[in-house]
């Protein structure tokens, strides 16, 4: 009996120790792995544009660079503070603020925080410990608005922003100086809706441009442009849509959408992390020529060939600098 008692006990003292070995491996290969986190921008998942591309990125970098990633979305922290705050604390590499309102909490947490790498995307920090990575956005909308002159037959195109603030003005005027290299005395209807989360807004606004003569729509507005394209389905004109290829939300209506490759800025910063071990520091800007910036494929409209070289060539002088 003293003997299986023995065997009982050194049985269960091994069982701990492999426990206990598997647990501290198991903590090891998470030690070892790239941590991200990253707060997504107002609207957060489901947006159909901004977050919901930035956490595509994310998730290519799990499944082949094997990263690990976590998020917070401002509907659960109720402030970005708070939010950026709490991936600080559970000790990411780097800690991500997806777009310009996230930017006066980012530095506030920065300051607290001066050891810990951040990021800002699509606004311009100068503090120390913050990468700031922008994107040439009037390029792309360039394109889209040679895209949209090229394909309009009223000469009345219209563009409908989120907010009135410098970086979606960037989208407005590369929007009207591409239609305008295409045709000087096209007209262009703006409207801003000073929200970026209201698809009913955007539907309404568009039936108003409409109403005016407007065939071709393009907008920087968030799940507000999202109601734009698919009201201009439903009214049988044509779209232009924004940040990801948006050409499944109105497959009757977009001939094309500015690609605003926020996915690809955030595969390729975890590519550095995990090759080199830290990420560039200072104002990163992506453009055409760093595959920043695109253009989805042309679709619904019969574009010719000559139509077709006319973008491209637009495209080459963007990407070069001519």
């Amino acid at each position: 009996m003293t003997i299986t008692k023995n065997v009982t006990a050194l049985l269960i003292t091994i069982m701990i120790i492999l426990s206990g070995c598997s647990q501290q491996e198991t903590t090891n290969l998470v030690d070892n792995k790239v941590k991200i986190g990253i707060m997504l921008s107002d609207v957060g998942l489901g947006d159909q544009s901004f977050s919901d591309s930035a956490f595509a990125g994310l998730e290519r970098a799990r499944d082949e660079l094997g990263i690990i990633f976590d998020y917070r979305e401002l509907k659960e922290s109720e402030t970005y503070e708070k939010g950026l705050t709490e991936l600080v604390n559970d000790n990411h590499d780097v800690v991500v603020g997806l777009g310009f309102m996230v930017q006066e909490d980012l530095e506030k947490v920065a300051k607290k925080f001066p050891e810990q790498r951040f990021i800002l995307i699509d606004a311009v920090s100068d503090l120390e410990n913050v990468t700031s990575i922008t994107f040439k956005e009037d390029q792309g909308s360039f394109l889209a608005g040679v895209t949209a002159a090229l394909t309009t037959k009223t000469n009345k195109l219209g563009f409908i922003g989120g907010d009135d603030v410098p970086l979606i003005n960037k989208f407005e005027q590369g929007f009207v100086e591409g239609a305008k290299s295409i045709n000087p005395t096209i007209t262009v209807d703006v409207k801003y809706a000073g929200d970026f989360g209201n698809d009913q807004l955007g539907a309404s606004l568009t039936r108003e441009m409409i109403d005016n003569g407007v065939d071709v729509l393009y907008a920087a507005a968030g799940f507000t442009g999202v109601g734009m394209l698919k009201e201009a389905q439903a009214k049988k004109v044509f779209a232009i849509g924004v940040d990801s290829d948006q050409y499944f939300y109105a497959e009757k209506a977009v001939i094309t959408s500015m690609l605003k490759n926020v996915d690809v800025a955030m595969y390729q910063m975890a590519k550095q992390l995990t090759d080199d071990g830290n990420v560039q520091t200072g104002h990163v800007e992506l453009g055409i020529a760093e595959d920043g910036i695109g253009l989805a494929p042309l679709r619904v409209n019969n574009f010719t060939n000559e139509e077709r070289k006319q973008i491209e060539d637009w495209k080459e002088k963007l990407s070069n600098g001519s």
